[in-house]
């Protein structure tokens, strides 16, 4: 327990007057996010660097001819080096000459064609439900109190979560968890999806003008509602697609399956060049709806809203100049090998299945399940924290190389390998004094400066508390967080969609130029954590077609009211 003290922080909440007629207060505790930075291991910074040279071996050799190339011409004058030029060239018979150009025009063929296609993102949308689905979280905590599915004790948590939620008062519910039925149907469901998907593709073929049947490659990611046929099937039927399309259905990956779904679109689209490919992200929010008392079961009523995005992706070179950005690196990191990370029922891992006791379970993290009525939900852990500081930590750290400086590498590598080296043997040397833990600060760790390397931020918005311990892990700005705040605050937690929420917001304030980088963080259950880097290829104008219009103007003010 000692050495998770650093990982807790506490508050004092003012409860009002009691029935008694006295003030009251409690303290309250919160876990924060491990403070990863100061502790990285080795393997994921080899990991980054081995994905570094195995792309750059080509930047490497090219300096070297150069400098040899250079060296040795250098050394001649033009008169001596045109007689050179001349004399080489006279030894050989005009079969040798062709010979020799053919085949240089052939090595540099081949390692065009070898090289990977280039991924453009031609254009987004993200679905902006009508205001008849507009909630504020008072109207929230009314909808849930009219449904008649919670106790007085319920809604007072959920109103209390809402509070210091860091959601505003312009999130989309579908009404029908005010319902007093059961709203986790196969019905409802599907009209949910239909009607967030179809809303984002609408926007997203008008946007780009691109026909339904142009599109090979379709990737469909949806965690919880999982219908037989499939979403894919439904919006291919929708748009009536051709036959040879490539469909895949993504289920139960969490929040983080957005960017699965990109690298499962590239993968696709480096094995079919000339190719379109549509990837979809969404949630359903009323088939999640949990109408049980479990409070960390509530939980997830309290963030997730609705919400859907589309995105439509190239590998056609002539799309270049119409594109948006590049895709410029996908790094994953899944530590679901991790019993505490995956979290499942006791003896539930492989060879323990005959040991499996129904009804007894050791939940860590994140995990479906139903609670003591049946009542079928997300429990989230107070685990959830400390676990996903660790996959971000992986996640970063191999990231690094691929994007940071020349500057900050050498100094995060240099400084990593000291601590590792002399760290440790101080560590042991002070052990026998009783005062090693002195001694190991004496040693600090070099932060990598992660706004040396992109200029904008798309962090998953999953809720307030976390935004502000990834803000201060990472050492970035208000302004760096202010797309992910503006997000959680205007649409709440829309799951895989949210990362793209926040594109869009730096997309209507105008702020993508040409050049800029944008890192997209995601994670989710599993325990799992993704990183997207994206290149604008252009100045980004502000769209004509935004979720953001007609409410943008008013943020970042409207995150301090």
């Amino acid at each position: 327990m000692a050495r998770e003290e650093h990982l807790l922080s506490t508050d004092i909440v003012n409860r009002g007057i009691s029935d008694e007629g006295s003030q009251t207060f409690s303290v309250r505790v919160r876990r924060r996010l491990p403070d990863f930075l100061q502790s990285v291991n080795l393997k994921y910074v080899k990991l980054g660097y081995h994905y570094l040279i195995k792309h750059g071996i080509y930047l490497a050799i090219l300096p070297v001819l150069v400098l040899v190339f250079s060296a040795e011409v250098g050394s001649l004058s033009r008169e001596e080096l045109w007689r050179k030029v001349w004399d080489s060239t006279t030894r050989y018979d005009l079969a040798t000459v062709l010979s020799f150009v053919a085949l240089f025009v052939f090595t540099i063929s081949l390692y065009i064609m070898s090289k990977p296609r280039p991924i453009y993102l031609l254009d987004f949308a993200c679905y902006k439900p009508s205001d008849d689905f507009k909630v504020t979280k008072e109207q929230f905590i009314e909808l849930a109190r009219n449904s008649g599915k919670f106790d007085e004790s319920s809604l007072k948590f959920q109103k209390r979560i809402l509070e210091s939620s860091g959601i505003g008062d312009e999130t989309y519910v579908p009404k029908s968890i005010g319902s007093s039925e059961n709203t986790a149907t196969m019905k409802e469901g599907r009209f949910e999806a239909s009607t967030v998907m179809f809303g984002a593709l609408d926007e997203l073929f008008e946007k780009t003008k691109i026909r339904p049947k142009d599109v090979g490659v379709l990737v469909v990611n949806c965690s919880i509602f999982n219908p037989t046929p499939s979403l894919s099937a439904m919006i291919i039927n929708h748009y009536k697609m051709r036959g040879n399309i490539l469909s895949f259905n993504l289920g139960g990956m969490g929040c983080s399956a957005g960017i699965i779904a990109l690298d499962l679109a590239r993968d696709m689209l480096q094995a079919n060049p000339n190719n379109y490919a549509v990837v979809v992200s969404g949630e359903m929010v009323g088939y999640n709806w949990y109408p049980g008392k479990e409070r960390s079961m509530l939980i997830p009523n309290c963030f997730f809203r609705m919400g859907c995005s589309a995105l439509l992706l190239s590998n056609r070179r002539r799309d270049y100049h119409r594109a948006k950005y590049s895709l410029e690196h996908i790094v994953r990191t899944h530590k679901a090998s991790n019993d505490r990370a995956f979290s499942g029922p006791a003896g539930a891992r492989t060879g323990d299945l005959k040991d499996f006791v129904p009804g007894l379970y050791v939940v860590r993290c994140i995990y479906q399940e139903e609670d003591s009525q049946r009542y079928k939900g997300l429990k989230i852990s107070k685990d959830l924290v400390e676990v996903g500081g660790d996959a971000l930590k992986t996640n970063i750290t191999t990231l690094g190389p691929l994007v940071l400086p020349l500057s900050e590498q050498l100094f995060f590598f240099g400084n990593l390998v000291w601590r590792h080296l002399f760290g440790n043997k101080n560590a042991k040397t002070n052990n026998n004094n009783n005062n090693n833990s002195q001694q190991a600060n004496n040693i600090k760790p070099y932060i990598p400066d992660y706004k040396l390397a992109f200029e904008h931020f798309c962090v998953y918005a999953a809720s307030k508390t976390v935004l502000d311990e990834l803000q201060r892990n990472l050492e970035l700005s208000e302004e760096n967080m202010e797309a992910s705040r503006a997000t959680l605050h205007r649409f709440g937690n829309t799951s895989s969609s949210s990362i793209w929420y926040e594109l869009a917001y730096l997309e209507a304030k105008e702020k993508i130029k040409r050049g800029d980088r944008v890192w997209q963080i995601a994670f989710g259950s599993g325990f799992k954590c993704n990183s997207a880097v994206w290149k604008a290829i252009r100045r980004v104008k502000k769209p004509s077609t935004n979720p953001w219009l007609g409410c943008v103007d008013r943020y970042p003010q409207s995150l301090t009211q």
